[in-house]
């Protein structure tokens, strides 16, 4: 389960509501590693992506769940 939360004051502020229930105490983690692309990768990775959810916006997208259907139908010959 993700949980998502702002620093306001040097404090941890939850941005919506959680299924936890009050008292349960959570440990975070910053984990912020980052990546190893350069500019011109990450400009190839942002367009990519940007190109993707224009497809799928026009209806090109195929359902993972079609993908895999055909996948394993491949598999199994």
């Amino acid at each position: 389960m993700g949980v998502r939360a702002t620093v306001a004051n040097g404090r941890l502020v939850v941005d919506g509501e959680t299924p936890l229930r009050d008292g349960t105490v959570v440990e975070f983690v910053i984990d912020d590693e980052g990546d190893e692309l350069d500019a011109q990768q990450r400009r190839a990775l942002d367009e990519a992506i940007a190109a993707g959810f224009d497809e799928a916006e026009r209806g090109l997208a195929v359902p993972a769940a079609d993908v895999l259907a055909r996948l394993r139908a491949r598999r199994e010959g």
